[in-house]
């Protein structure tokens, strides 16, 4: 065969399902040429991120093909013995999952995670590699837990680049960055795809990155759309607000520094930070990618202790640390991270996962546990039969509104969302916030939202904060945050 007119991509007719139970994929082809992108769009749910997964041969587990075959750079992924498909993994595709910080060994440097996978290794190649995927050099002796979510992704890039694959799978890699740094991904992916003949395909609901990078677009259909809750669309947000009026002092945050150092590098993540969420309100958090927005959260989560600064909760000083809290504080202030997986284990159904909370914080006696659970899915807008499934059963938007009902499980007063949309499809996206403000009225709810699309969150918000350089601005006037953001 000769290889050099066969396109490195060619999917037929692929439908994947669950061991007996419902398609996470309907039947798809797509045929895609060397030094092309394609990108992937499509509702939450309809199989992105299975299919990217297909064309490395790694189905989620219990899946199974039912239809159709898979060739990559001329291979047929499914009928490849382990060795050859773990060569073309290793050497010609390179694949950036939607968490690729969890990817990312934690006792390892950026430089180093990029050598220990990079065709050239040395300093010079590794710190031309951080640049070209925009990643600062200061950063070169950070482990991945001093980075922020935007970083990690772009560190994984770069982890990808650097065994400078054929084949190219990215799963969401603009989600979490701000305008310029999605601009410049996407100058970055033109440029390996038509300077470097790398083939890409990426799944991606920013219309603008579809627009701006993709040689073809392949939408696909949800093979079995989520029933949605009416209320989601029906929210009211000027009675959420109304509903919701302060009437206590909140979750106050004083002079936080934190700073992370490795190796005599330090760097500054928060320095002076004030903040403030008064009872019932929704305040919001922006700023561009490595500000500080999801240190932060943890901080005020008591995941991250700062190096100085205090806390206080309804006006009672609230310790950093989340061990060190009384079991009420930690109920009352639950932290929805920008990962879902982070908060769903993978081995325990979601159902479990629901339930282990309501054991800890003993909400809900034992007999009343399943009834509790089921209420819990439904209040985001879930079927019941999810409590039986796995994480990867669901898709991205659906195990976001999973690890909501999780949080919610505690009854809290306080919810702290960490880019809870940055890796959803406009339309799902905007449905978990119309979610989150019926939360809101309905429980008298504090809601903290970051995220970098400010256009976004504004219509849900109070009042938006900006944060840069680890400072956050004073911002009551939401017009001048927008200004300055532009």
């Amino acid at each position: 065969m000769d290889s050099s007119h066969t396109p490195p991509i060619t999917v037929t007719d692929l439908e994947i399902r669950l061991s007996q139970g419902p398609a996470l994929l309907s039947a798809t082809s797509l045929s895609l040429q060397a030094g092309k992108i394609a990108a992937l769009t499509g509702p939450s749910g309809s199989g992105k991120t299975t299919l990217l997964r297909a064309l490395i041969g790694d189905l989620p587990h219990g899946s199974e093909v039912t239809s159709g075959t898979v060739q990559v750079l001329g291979e047929d992924v499914f009928t490849l013995a382990p060795d050859a498909l773990r060569a073309l993994r290793r050497n010609r595709t390179a694949y950036v999952g939607q968490d690729p910080g969890s990817a990312l060994n934690p006792r390892m440097t950026a430089s180093q995670l990029i050598a220990e996978v990079a065709t050239d290794a040395t300093p010079d190649a590794v710190t031309a590699l951080m640049a070209e995927c925009r990643l600062p050099d200061a950063l070169a002796h950070h482990r991945p837990c001093a980075l922020s979510g935007g970083q990690q992704r772009r560190l994984a890039l770069a982890r990808a680049l650097a065994r400078k694959p054929d084949v190219l799978l990215l799963d969401e890699p603009t989600a979490g960055l701000d305008s310029a740094l999605r601009d410049e991904i996407v100058d970055l992916l033109r440029h390996l795809a038509t300077g470097l003949g790398i083939t890409v395909i990426l799944a991606c609901h920013d219309p603008y990155v579809v627009d701006a990078c993709a040689d073809t677009v392949i939408t696909l259909s949800s093979p079995a759309a989520p029933i949605p809750d009416p209320a989601l669309r029906e929210t009211d947000h000027s009675q959420a607000t109304e509903a919701a009026a302060p009437t206590t002092d909140g979750l106050r945050a004083t002079q936080l520094q934190v700073a992370f150092t490795h190796r005599r590098h330090t760097h500054q993540a928060l320095q002076d930070a004030r903040f403030h969420a008064p009872t019932g309100t929704a305040t919001g958090i922006t700023g561009p990618s490595g500000s500080g927005k999801t240190t932060l959260l943890r901080t005020l989560a008591g995941l991250q202790k700062p190096d100085s600064g205090t806390l206080t909760w309804n006006g009672h000083p609230l310790p950093a640390d989340v061990r060190k809290r009384s079991r009420e504080q930690q109920r009352c202030i639950q932290l929805v991270p920008q990962n879902p997986l982070g908060a769903l284990n993978p081995t325990r159904t979601i159902g479990a996962s629901l339930t282990r909370p309501l054991q800890l914080h003993r909400t809900v006696s034992k007999p009343h546990r399943p009834a509790r659970v089921r209420e819990l899915l439904n209040d985001v807008g879930l079927p019941a039969d999810f409590a039986d499934r796995y994480p990867h059963e669901l898709s991205g938007g659906q195990r976001q509104r999973a690890s909501i009902a999780r949080a919610l499980a505690t009854e809290p007063d306080l919810l702290l969302c960490d880019e809870v949309t940055s890796a959803l499809d406009p339309v799902t996206a905007t449905a978990v916030l119309d979610l989150l403000t019926r939360l809101r009225a309905e429980r008298q709810l504090t809601l903290v939202l970051v995220s970098h699309e400010l256009d976004l969150i504004t219509p849900y918000t109070d009042s938006v904060h900006m944060l840069n350089q680890g400072r956050i601005s004073d911002s009551r006037d939401l017009e001048q945050v927008g200004t300055h953001s532009a």
